[in-house]
């Protein structure tokens, strides 16, 4: 039996010389579900901003713009929800000329990935929605893992990163099959197309010259999990990709022509499945423990002018922790990475102006831009104990102060929804050690992680460190209520699974004549709490979900619980 223990998770100290922040970068704009921020590359310093849902929305890069215009919208033709939707978005190295631009979405029946090609109209903020030129299409067998991100390379070649297709645990193999496009990076001409395809082939491609007709010649590299973003770094023209790990390590890695990452046969530099592995793998430039986070959130090697200190390290974030970090690597000495801010929301992606300034994309719905800042309480130490098995001792101590009004306590289940639950005020202007705690009662089982948001006088606040420490396991299974319910168009199922079950572990939906509607989870589990979501626009290939009562049913072994749930349209 695999044995648990109540852990500490404590983070680094924040260095008041070391720190840097995001300021929201156009207050008046607020975006739907934002995944995705780019420029064109024609000099006309606009912005455009990808929503989930299907629409790209443009402005100009001006602090004070009030609103915004739709590039492209084909909410008509994407899924979205879940980790589906318009995913990528790349502008052809010669848009200003050719006005072509290129995207990557999820379309429904069957569940397919889409890398499409549109074309601007003569009205430079509005593209063409019927200008359509598909590219390449290919099946989901999950709703996860959809990778998503293209770019256009520094050889005029388009590179798109694909997921191994989702469930866990990669249950197909995909990433290791050379004969299909899942757990990728592909590599396409668009520029010279050789039909019947709408594209090329790079002669350079590592497969290029094989004569197995089964092994796709798209292929560039493979061996990957989920790599939600990547990009070129123009220097050195290296390809970064951030690949999100399954459930112990996230890492980052270097992509090169033929690479063979090691997934699923390894998760970061650790064996996940080794069963039939006899590769020459490139193991990861770096790696972090879910201790440290539980998504990794790609970004870029910063080449931009406002943050100096900051210039040529690969800067990246954790979509649950909110961390951002900066990793410096050149290839010849071993990397060093630097914990520089917490985000104030999740973290989907980083993007860049023409100028090579960095931004953040947020889930709050805003777009913070990337600023050096002076922190007005260096924080020596923020920990978390488990006292008398049931509650959380939270302590911490500041080292300076400055116009310090004090902190308001956070906490969260999943290390990306945090809630206020306390205020602790502070000691103003200070250059003394000064000591703080306060003990949370209001807890059970499972992980809770906490994090402190330091407010000023004037109103304004930072957020610093996150720690999360471990109450133990649950004892029993459990199947909590679905949260909304009704729910339109999705909703979250929580349960629960004991110390020492090895069952496969089903959860699925059904309606109240018996008919399978969607299984949501089919695997062994481990002990701990999880949460899933259901989505009534994903569920069915054929026709739309219908209101009314369903049923969401917990298995394992013996165990069997059910609850009733309702979708309202």
């Amino acid at each position: 039996m695999k044995k648990y223990f109540l852990s500490l998770l404590l983070l680094s100290i924040f260095s008041i010389n070391a720190q840097y922040n995001f300021q929201v970068a156009f207050p008046n704009l607020t975006f739907s579900n934002p995944l995705y921020l780019d420029h064109a590359g024609d000099g006309s310093n606009r912005i455009f901003v990808v929503e989930q849902a299907g629409r790209i929305k443009v402005f100009p890069n001006n602090s004070s713009v009030t609103t915004t215009k739709t590039f492209l919208d084909i909410t008509d033709r994407v899924t979205s929800g879940g980790e589906t939707g318009l995913l990528g978005l790349a502008f052809h190295p010669n848009f200003e000329s050719n006005g072509y631009f290129y995207v990557n979405y999820t379309a429904p029946s069957p569940l397919r990935t889409v890398v499409s090609r549109f074309q601007v109209t003569s009205n430079q903020d509005s593209a063409d929605k019927n200008s359509e030129l598909i590219l390449l299409t290919f099946n989901q067998p999950y709703s996860n893992h959809n990778g998503g991100c293209i770019t256009f390379g520094p050889d005029g070649y388009l590179y798109i990163a694909t997921g191994d297709g989702g469930s866990g645990g990669d249950p197909q193999n995909n990433a290791q099959n050379i004969t299909n496009l899942l757990g990728k990076i592909l590599r396409i001409d668009v520029n010279s197309p050789q039909p019947p395809l709408n594209y090329g082939i790079p002669p350079t491609n590592p497969f290029f010259d094989s004569t197995n007709t089964s092994i796709r010649k798209e292929i560039y590299a493979y061996g990957l999990r989920n790599p939600w973003r990547m990009s070129f770094d123009p220097n050195t023209g290296w390809l970064w990709a951030a690949d999100v790990g399954q459930n112990q390590w996230e890492e980052i890695d270097i992509i090169t022509n033929g690479g063979n990452y090691g997934w699923r046969c390894y998760e970061g530099n650790h064996a996940y499945n080794t069963s039939g592995c006899n590769g020459n793998y490139i193991f990861p430039v770096w790696e972090y423990s879910h201790s440290e986070g539980i998504s990794i959130t790609g970004g870029y090697v910063y080449r931009g002018q406002n943050v100096p200190e900051l210039f040529g390290k690969y800067i990246y974030g954790d979509y649950g922790s909110r961390k951002v970090w900066a990793l410096q690597y050149d290839g010849v000495n071993p990397p060093t990475n630097t914990q520089i801010t917490t985000a104030a929301g999740p973290i989907p992606s980083f993007g860049v102006d023409q100028n090579n300034e960095l931004y953040l994309v947020s889930f709050d719905g805003k777009i913070y831009r990337f600023i050096p800042t002076v922190i007005p309480v260096e924080l020596g130490t923020f920990n978390a104990t488990v006292i008398g098995g049931n509650k959380v001792k939270l302590e911490w101590f500041t080292v300076t102060e400055t116009n310090n009004a004090g902190f308001t306590i956070e906490r969260s289940k999943d290390g990306v929804n945090f809630k206020k639950i306390f205020f602790v005020g502070g000691n103003g202007t200070s250059s003394n050690r000064n000591i703080y705690s306060y003990v949370d009662e209001d807890v059970n089982y499972g992980i809770y992680y906490y994090r402190l948001k330091q407010v000023d006088h004037d109103g304004s606040f930072s957020y610093l460190n996150v720690v999360a420490v471990d109450l133990g396991l649950p004892k029993s299974f459990e199947l909590k209520q679905n949260f909304p319910n009704p729910f339109n168009p999705s909703t979250k199922i929580t349960f629960t699974v004991p110390d020492g079950v090895n069952n496969k572990v089903t959860l699925k939906v059904f309606d109240l004549l018996g008919n399978e509607i969607a299984t949501l989870v089919n695997e062994t589990k481990s002990a701990g709490v999880y949460e899933v979501e259901f989505s009534a626009k994903s569920v069915s290939d054929t026709a739309e979900l219908k209101s009314g009562v369903y049923i969401y049913q917990l298995s394992a072994g013996n165990y069997s619980l059910a609850r009733k749930m309702i979708y309202l349209k």
